[in-house]
């Protein structure tokens, strides 16, 4: 095989981006030397963060949504030939450097151009879908690619187990990781985090429940890692403060593997990438979807450890009193009975491994045989 170049397609989240840079891993695990990889992100400030931040080649481009409104198809119209164009550039310049070339579409708005680059160019397309119903980017490419591989088979595609980067798994003892954290090695800890860009219903559910600690008496004892949005995150260090509940906040988890090892529980946002994670470091969830996706997607993403037992989703009713009371309800018997955690635990890990990195790793060699 000559050289292997990979183009990743993906972004406006970190959903997009984690998955592919476990992807990375676990093709340089397969392979003789590593491959050439570049990520073609949107520009938005996020993917910049995160890709710089992981210190891989980057190339930003100006891909919109799919959209049926006037706006909206005007702004895709606009931007798809400059991505399309810069898609190209990046093949050819590949290929100048005598590497066989394999496009990766991560699913997303940003997908779809690249895509399109690749048919033109003629080098192999592997669709990854990650969420649990496929959106219209994701079926625009599954018509246009060589392979489709999806998480747990959905669309009726390939099926794939989840993705997790390896950063998001954590070796040490759940003392450890907690000493990593700044949290207190000896404390059962919650763990709050809305994702890569926090949550406001969350923000909001924890400030209720922290302010108001007899609602949830259950607590005491306990402290709570939380990952705030930045416009939360003074409101939520002043009520643990306020109310003695010992917290470590902050708008940014670098280790998620350490705060997953260092939570008895969870209450987390539905992405595939969180759900993901969940399933494979067995962490006990209480899932709150976000409301706002008209296909509901991310309460299908968690569907599966739901029906396992393995995890419980609380309808997020965008108030925080009424998700206050609803999450408080299935929280408290968590806090208080450690059997309940680990019968959790133990139907997390019947689930299996959550090793999707490896059966894309092989499909990308393998369409560029």
């Amino acid at each position: 095989m000559a050289d292997l170049a990979v183009i990743f397609a993906g972004g406006g989240t970190g959903g997009h981006l984690y998955p592919a840079l476990a992807i990375v891993q676990a093709l340089e695990q397969r392979l003789p030397s590593p491959p050439n990889s570049l990520f073609i992100c949107s520009n938005r400030p996020l993917d910049a963060e995160i890709l710089a931040r992981e210190g891989v080649e980057f190339l930003s481009v100006p891909a919109a949504p799919f959209s049926t409104k006037p706006l909206g198809i005007l702004r895709l119209m606009r931007s798809w030939a400059p991505s399309v164009r810069a898609a190209r550039s990046a093949i050819r310049a590949f290929r100048t450097e005598g590497c066989g070339v394999c496009v990766v579409a991560m699913g997303g708005f940003v997908a779809p151009p690249i895509v399109q680059a690749a048919r033109v160019e003629k080098v192999p397309r592997l669709l990854i879908n990650l969420d649990a119903v496929p959106g219209r980017a994701n079926r625009w490419i599954a018509k246009r690619a060589d392979r489709v591989l999806s998480v747990n088979g959905a669309g009726g595609h390939e099926s794939i187990p989840p993705i997790v980067r390896p950063s998001a798994l954590y070796s040490g003892t759940p003392e450890q990781a907690r000493i990593a954290l700044g949290l207190q090695p000896d404390l059962p800890t919650l763990l709050i985090t809305g994702g890569s860009q926090g949550a406001q219903s969350l923000d909001s559910l924890m400030l209720v429940l922290g302010s108001q600690p007899n609602s949830l008496p259950s607590l005491a004892g306990w402290q709570i890692l939380h990952q705030a949005r930045p416009k939360g995150l003074d409101n939520a260090c002043g009520v643990y403060e306020k109310h003695s509940i010992p917290a470590v906040v902050t708008t940014f988890i670098e280790n998620m593997g350490a705060a997953w090892a260092a939570a008895d529980i969870a209450i987390a946002r539905a992405g595939a990438g969180a759900v993901a994670e969940v399933w494979a470091n067995r962490t006990p969830t209480i899932f709150l979807p976000y409301p706002g996706h008209t296909d509901d997607h991310q309460r299908r993403n968690a569907r599966p450890l739901v029906d396992a037992g393995a995890a419980i989703i609380v309808r997020d009713e965008q108030g925080p009193m009424q998700n206050a009371f609803a999450v408080a309800e299935h929280l408290s018997p968590l806090l208080i009975d450690p059997t309940a955690r680990d019968r959790m635990r133990t139907a997390l890990a019947a689930l299996g491994p959550a090793d999707g990195a490896d059966h894309a790793a092989q499909a990308i060699i393998q369409l560029s045989a």
